[in-house]
């Protein structure tokens, strides 16, 4: 289990998969190999798996406490969820709650749940199954959404046997909303005196990343999808294949690490392989990242 200190705050990486399953060039339509050998060195094994050309990618959530606040970012599949089109993720059986739960932290313990984008490997803990019926994990938790990305997936979920995000909308994201535990924000938002919402579309309309001040050094930038791999800092003009609006996701990345190279906060993202964190550095007009 990996926690990062900075300052007050505690961070703690809750696993859910972390497998080589993503094929390469599939995934990043700029993938080449002659741009990518020079990385192999950093990439296998724990970003890349050469053999099968797939790259290693996390799924996981980070449990933040600081200031007496338990909150926990992106939630990850899920179990019980039926996603048919995404094989690894159907009808899953994890131990994500259990890891939740030798990190110190029991369901009703987290007072705030926030999801940086509504897709279905973000959302999918939001719910569990009882009776049949979805309802939020947890159960004192307010849970952030962004207004763009709400209205967005709402506006699109209208085939009964087609649903947004694999379904992920309906089972784990509304059924919130129902129980009255959903927060929608717009723009920058502070949450509290250590963690601001800013804005970060691209990826999806409403995409945002959660800034951590906790009186340690630049504090932490928690990115979500605005990066998936580790091979984006050296090249952030790479998208991958479900980034929605190419510009604005280019223009995104690029701001995530200018602030991270600038002021030394440690940028931690929801799928990067193993150390799972890492410092930006500004070289040669580009980046790099030193891993924690």
């Amino acid at each position: 289990m990996t926690t990062v200190t900075i300052g007050a705050a505690s961070l703690t990486r809750i696993e859910e998969l972390y497998a080589a399953d993503w094929d390469a060039p599939a995934f990043f339509p700029d993938w080449r190999p002659e741009v990518v050998a020079p990385h192999l060195g950093w990439m296998v094994p724990d970003h890349f798996d050469p053999a099968k050309n797939c790259l290693k990618l996390s799924i996981h959530s980070w449990l933040i406490r600081i200031g007496g606040r338990t909150a926990l970012v992106d939630t990850c599949v899920g179990n019980h969820k039926t996603r048919p089109t995404r094989p690894k993720w159907h009808l899953m059986e994890s131990r994500y709650l259990q890891r939740l739960a030798a990190a110190g932290v029991r369901p009703e313990e987290i007072d705030l749940v926030m999801c940086t984008h509504l897709h279905a490997d973000h959302v999918g803990w939001n719910t569990r199954l009882d009776n049949g019926r979805w309802v939020p994990t947890f159960p004192k938790a307010r849970y952030v959404f962004s207004k763009a990305d709400y209205d967005h997936y709402l506006a699109l979920d209208r085939d009964a046997k087609a649903p947004v995000n694999h379904g992920s909308f309906r089972d784990s994201v509304l059924p919130v909303v129902e129980a009255e535990q959903a927060q929608m924000v717009t723009g920058a938002q502070a949450i509290d005196e250590h963690l601001m919402l800013e804005p970060a579309p691209g990826h999806t309309p409403g995409s945002m990343v959660l800034k951590l001040a906790a009186g340690g050094g630049g504090g932490a930038l928690l990115c979500g999808d605005v990066l998936h791999h580790a091979i984006q800092v050296y090249h952030p003009e790479w998208n991958s294949f479900v980034c929605a609006d190419a510009a604005l996701a280019r223009q995104s990345r690029r701001k995530v690490l200018e602030h991270c190279s600038g002021t030394g906060a440690l940028l931690m993202p929801t799928h990067f392989g193993a150390p799972f964190v890492c410092h930006i550095e500004a070289k040669a007009g580009g980046f790099s990242p030193r891993f924690a």
